[in-house]
């Protein structure tokens, strides 16, 4: 197979040689071989073209770095209250509020809600809150973007109603820790538990006392005097 570069070659001699001569007979062959290499030539760049678009097909498509976010950051600190309608949670984000508006992504459900936002400052932030204390209204729910932090909205599905809580896993640890007997609420009733903790723990003459200051006590109270 004659190369593209040998082809050139011929040409350019054929070249020369239409210059030189001056018979009729030779410069009609000599034409005639200089179109047949030219076309050969434009053939052969033609190929070349088209393999070379073949190659480029075959390569793989360039590959677009996706935007980097870095590593996600859990949120764990932010703070929340309540009005007759919604629980409202407060959470401080620098910069967010000049990431676009779909970089901020909230979910609801009836009992949860996850927040996902991406791409500030190079990371993702995501905070998850399952097990809500009450249901909500996954519809009536939203969020709020302000400057430097983010407010999710969760609507009440029953309004009016008080949280003391934010989820019910928060409720279980904090009654879980609080003592057996709770002064805060009922006084009574705190002494009460008290005096149940002690006659648990205490020995024989330990429960025989506190049996007899509740007997005597009991009887006060049926006559009407209330001091213990």
């Amino acid at each position: 197979m004659i190369s593209g570069y040998n082809l050139q070659k011929d040409l350019e001699e054929v070249k020369v040689l239409l210059e030189k001569t001056t018979r009729k007979r030779v410069r009609d062959a000599l034409t005639s071989e200089k179109s047949k290499i030219e076309t050969e030539i434009k053939n052969k760049m033609q190929q070349k073209s088209q393999r070379k678009a073949e190659l480029d097909n075959e390569k793989p498509a360039a590959v677009v770095a996706p935007i980097t976010t870095g590593y996600t950051v859990k949120i764990s600190n932010y703070g929340w209250d309540q009005s007759d309608k919604f629980v409202k949670i407060y959470i401080t984000l620098t910069g967010v509020h000049q990431v676009p508006t779909e970089n901020v992504q909230v979910h609801f459900t009836e009992r949860s809600f996850d927040l996902l936002v991406k791409n500030l400052n190079g990371k993702s932030y995501s905070m998850i809150v399952n097990n809500l204390l009450k249901p909500i209204s996954v519809e009536g729910s939203s969020k709020k973007v302000k400057t430097d932090s983010v407010i999710i909205l969760c609507r009440k599905k029953v309004e009016n109603t008080r949280w003391d809580y934010l989820t019910q896993v928060e409720k279980e640890c904090r009654e879980k820790e609080k003592p057996s007997y709770d002064t805060e609420t009922d006084p009574s009733e705190g002494l009460m538990n008290v005096l149940k903790k002690i006659y648990e723990d205490g020995d024989d003459d330990m429960k025989r006392t506190i049996n007899k200051a509740w007997v005597e006590s009991r009887e006060k109270q049926a006559k009407g005097d209330t001091e213990f």
